[in-house]
This record gives C-alpha cells, sequence and structure tokens, in this order.
C-alpha cells in the first residue's frame, strides 16, 4: 500500500461525521488537488468514548461508499503500541508506532557500539543540500543520539514486525511517531533516527517528529515561526536526502500531528513544500557524505492530522442549532469546569488553559446560540474566540459520550448544520490556505 503525497488525518471521536469530511477532500479534489482521507482513532480515544477500532472502518467504508469516493484512503491505529495493537490489527490499514515514550531511554551498550561504528563514515562536517548549515558530527555526538533515539527505533520495528507477521509487508501503512514527547527533535537528529528506522527493515512512509514550539489541543501553533520553518525546511531536505542514503521508501514524508490547528505555519509550510517540490534547492557543494537533491521522486509530500477539529465543529454546530442543542452544549462545558483536572492530566503536555480566563459556567449559560458559537469557533480576528474555552471543551469528549444516546441523537437531529461546520473547518481553515498554497 501506498500514501499518497498529500494526506490528511481526519479524526472522528464519535463517527458520525465521516461524510462531512470527505466532502471537504472532495471539494479540494475539483480544484485538481488530490488529497488522501485517513480516518485516525486512538486506543485512548476508543477507551473514553466506548467505540471499537471496527466502527471507525465502518464510518470509513460508509462514508467512502455514500459519497462515491474512488481514491484510496486509510484507516490509522493512531498512536499505538504493543500492548494495545491487537485490537487494531484487523481494522486498520495504516499503524502509527508511538514510540515517544522510549526516547532517551537507554538502549544496549552493543546496540550503540554497533550503531556508530556503522555510522562513523558520517564523521566529520555533513553537508545537505537544501540545509543552510553543515553538522559537524563526532564520534561523541554519534553516540549520544544513538543513546537518546537508538532504543526507540527498535521498539518501533518491534511493533511493525508484529503487524507485519499478521497483515503482511505490502498491506498496510507505516508511520513512526515521536512528536508527544518535550524536546524536540533536530534535522541532524532526524538524519541518524532515519538511519536507525532503515537499519530495522521498517519501510516508514511517513514520520512524525516533535518540532520546536508548543501544538496546544484544538489552537493555533505557539512558538518562533521563523524558526519552526526553517527546522520544518532541514527536516524536509533530510528525509529526501535520508531515502537515497539508506533506501528508504521514496514517498517518504514529514507528518504534522501535535495539537489540532496550526494556522501560523500553514504558510511556512506550504512555502517549504513547495520550494522543496521544486527541485535542488541552494549551491552547496556535496559534503564528505555527497549531497543529494531535496527532491525525491514524487516531490515533498506532507501527512497532517486534525484529530479533535471535528469534535468541535459538533459542537458549534450543536451550539447554533440553538434549543436542546444549545443546551447540550453548555451541559459539556458546565460539566468540563467541575472535572478540568481530569480532563487534562491525559493531555497535561499540549494544553495551557489559563484558568483564571475561562468564563464562568453561570455566565456561559445566559449565552445565545451565537455567542457560544464565536467563542468556540477558532477565529483568531474574532474577540470573542476565546482559546482557553475551545481547550477546555477540545478536552471535554468524555463528557458528551457520558450522555450516550442523549448526545448521538441530538448529532442525528442537527446533523445539517453540523456538517456544514465540518466540511468548511477542514476545507476553509486547512486545506485552502496550506495544501492549496503548494500549488
Amino acid at each position: 500500500m501506498i500514501l499518497e503525497k498529500y494526506s490528511f488525518g481526519i479524526g472522528d471521536r464519535f463517527c458520525r461525521q465521516g461524510k462531512a469530511q470527505l466532502a471537504a477532500l472532495m471539494k479540494a479534489k475539483q480544484q485538481g488537488l488530490n488529497i488522501t482521507p485517513v480516518w485516525n482513532k486512538s486506543h485512548r480515544e476508543h477507551t473514553i468514548i466506548g467505540t471499537t477500532p471496527q466502527d471507525t472502518r465502518r464510518e470509513a467504508d460508509e462514508a467512502v461508499r455514500a459519497c462515491g469516493w474512488r481514491d484510496p484512503y486509510f484507516v490509522d491505529a493512531d498512536h499505538i503500541g504493543l500492548s494495545n495493537v491487537d485490537e487494531f490489527i484487523e481494522s486498520s490499514d495504516f499503524f502509527t508506532l508511538d514510540v515517544a515514550d522510549f526516547i532517551g531511554k537507554p538502549a544496549d551498550k552493543s546496540d550503540v557500539d554497533s550503531f556508530v561504528q556503522k555510522h562513523k563514515k558520517f564523521i566529520g562536517s555533513l553537508a545537505i543540500d537544501g540545509v543552510d548549515e553543515t553538522f559537524d558530527i563526532t564520534e561523541k555526538r554519534l553516540r549520544t543520539i544513538a543513546g537518546k533515539f537508538l532504543l526507540a527505533v527498535k521498539e518501533a520495528g518491534k511493533i511493525y514486525r508484529y503487524i507485519e507477521a499478521t497483515r503482511g509487508a505490502d498491506n498496510f501503512v507505516t508511520e513512526v511517531s515521536m512528536d508527544e514527547t518535550l524536546l524536540p527533535q533536530m534535522p541532524v537528529e532526524m538524519f541518524f533516527i532515519l538511519a536507525a528506522i532503515a537499519a530495522e527493515g521498517i519501510p516508514a512512509q511517513t514520520i512524525a517528529p516533535k518540532f520546536t514550539g508548543r501544538f496546544n489541543k484544538g489552537v493555533d501553533y505557539v512558538g518562533d515561526v521563523t524558526l519552526f520553518a526553517k527546522e520544518f525546511e532541514g527536516d524536509l531536505a533530510v528525509v529526501a536526502f535520508a531515502v537515497k542514503e539508506f533506501g528508504l521508501p521514496e514517498n517518504l514524508k514529514l507528518s504534522i500531528h501535535s495539537g489540532s490547528d496550526k494556522f501560523s505555519i500553514y504558510a511556512p509550510v506550504a512555502e517549504a513544500l513547495k520550494k522543496f517540490d521544486a527541485g535542488p534547492v541552494g549551491n552547496k557543494s556535496p559534503g564528505r557524505t555527497g549531497a543529494a537533491s531535496v527532491r525525491t521522486s514524487n516531490g515533498a509530500g506532507l501527512h497532517l492530522k486534525t484529530a479533535g477539529t471535528t469534535w468541535l465543529e459538533e459542537l458549534i454546530g450543536l451550539a447554533m442549532a440553538g434549543g436542546d442543542g444549545l443546551a447540550i452544549a453548555k451541559e459539556v462545558y458546565a460539566k468540563a469546569v467541575s472535572r478540568i483536572d481530569e480532563l487534562c492530566a491525559p493531555y497535561a503536555t499540549v494544553v495551557d488553559i489559563n484558568r483564571e480566563k475561562l468564563p464562568a459556567p453561570k455566565i456561559v449559560d445566559r449565552w445565545d446560540e451565537g455567542a457560544f458559537a464565536l467563542a468556540l469557533r477558532h477565529n483568531r480576528s474574532c474577540e470573542e474566540y476565546d482559546s482557553n474555552f475551545r481547550q477546555l471543551l477540545h478536552l471535554a469528549y468524555k463528557i458528551a459520550a457520558e450522555m450516550g444516546e442523549r448526545y448521538l441523537n441530538a448529532l442525528a437531529k442537527y446533523e445539517d448544520i453540523i456538517a456544514r461546520n465540518v466540511t468548511e473547518n477542514i476545507y476553509d481553515r486547512h486545506i485552502k490556505p496550506l495544501f492549496m498554497g503548494t500549488q
């Protein structure tokens, strides 16, 4: 199975918005832009909501049939490890191998020694076309990188081979995820991580690093956009070089999926993809290893995840519907405030809520449908938009799940208004500024 150049992770907490999500990608296709849909949902989300991976597969298949989608699509076992992969084996054909918890844990000394010995040829000044700086590689630096990341990659190898033994080598897409950690991986570290992935025999088609800055749930990127852009370009160059140097899949691409909304970095990401898609970049002379072109055979691609966005659009749609829909949205918020510690705990590294600035539930209870929707919708130019309000509700899907049929019946009752919000959000706020900026 081959993942196309551009792909889009469309998480859907309650498995009800598949058609509305796919409609956004169909609008893009009408504009000449092919984006592969990937329905993704994690073990944690299934556990909290009470769904199964088979529910996600059913949603994807039904949406594809209903919309007449004839291009490839995938169902992602999102952020899985050996402890929970079995429940996804049958229904998924895309596996995000999450090994972030193994970063920094010491690998066997013999494995580190072997890695250093195998890659000694890179010691010295390493130049990669498309990267402004040269990397000073010493044996100590090589050993430090191996000590930090080698165990994580070896864990990814174990997970991959377990899946391969059941599904067969060519029957699924593999992503290696290292994004849910505190410290970013720099381009030079990415280069040797990819070397280790190749050595493990993992045919990774996407890799999700931790980038500089904060990617908080539901809100925009927080950090130095210029620094991010430089790092992202460096990673693009490293990926292209590593594909040639280590024999990794030619369609290997970066994945950005920490947090939900990344609006301020879409323009530099689109610019970088367009730049690296045009052919060799820069005039740098080959380094000791011989610099590669920054272009793969298919050009620079991207996998983007927006998990959680659809759930918030459901709440916005319910609020806009008024009546019992607005009542449900207000109830979710009131309970979220009273259970904020519980809701934030699993997402401690990716939320930054100023609790003192959260509106009191008694104030929110007086809002009409427009006020609630304006506060929740991610429109940075709107004075009523409240990032703290949005972050907390991003985490509050557990409360909606506890409502059971009452919540699901409301989704069915107000399907039309919710679907419009879901489609417009994906197409107008994500696809247009990012993917259409690459054309």
